[in-house]
């Protein structure tokens, strides 16, 4: 029998003061049953964070990571199919990094468990010549409150300033500061710089 996965919506009210992108996103998430809230809403932050500012560019996807391997938690495919960002949600291990870092020009991860600093801790000295790497940590408290914004049907207003984020759903809010683990040094835009 086949895992089904449980359908959610989402607006998506994006303000990226830092990087001057404001619009409105119409998302289908398609989560998978062992995916927690908490991944999800990583997801959707990552998604936020990544819009590109220019249509040109390409747009932001959701992947299918948590069905197959081979794909991200989600990418950027330019408007000829090509792959142009891989995005990772969590703690890939530095064999997928490798790989990825090799045939794509731009990964980034996002992780947000607690054991996120042993995890950079091991692999960080197999990655360190990858110019085309950044990894972001989300605290694990941040990203657990995050989660309770979770709803099958959400509206959800996100806002990026001085580096700083803050997601909310009308009701309550959350501010989120990500630690930078890894630095891009190939001249990519960050969420809280300038592109």
């Amino acid at each position: 029998m086949a895992l089904k996965a449980t359908i959610y919506k989402a607006i998506l009210q994006l303000s990226d003061i830092d990087r001057n992108i404001y619009g409105d996103h119409l998302l289908t998430i398609a989560r998978h049953p062992s995916e927690t809230d908490e991944r999800m809403l990583i997801r959707l932050l990552a998604f936020a964070l990544n819009v590109p500012a220019e249509k040109d560019q390409g747009v932001i996807e959701f992947a299918k990571d948590m069905w197959d391997a081979d794909e991200p938690g989600l990418w950027q495919k330019d408007l000829t199919g090509e792959i142009k960002h891989w995005i990772e949600v969590g703690q890939p291990d530095e064999r997928r990094l490798l790989r990825t870092l090799s045939r794509v020009g731009r990964v980034s991860v996002y992780s947000f468990s607690a054991s996120t600093p042993v995890w950079w801790r091991d692999i960080e000295p197999k990655l360190s010549r990858a110019r085309n790497l950044s990894v972001w940590q989300i605290p694990a408290d941040q990203s657990r409150a995050l989660s309770l914004l979770a709803q099958r049907s959400m509206q959800l207003q996100v806002t990026v300033q001085d580096g700083m984020i803050w997601v909310g759903d009308g009701l309550r809010s959350i501010e989120i500061t990500p630690l930078q683990l890894c630095k891009n040094q190939a001249g990519h835009p960050f969420p809280g710089q300038r592109g």
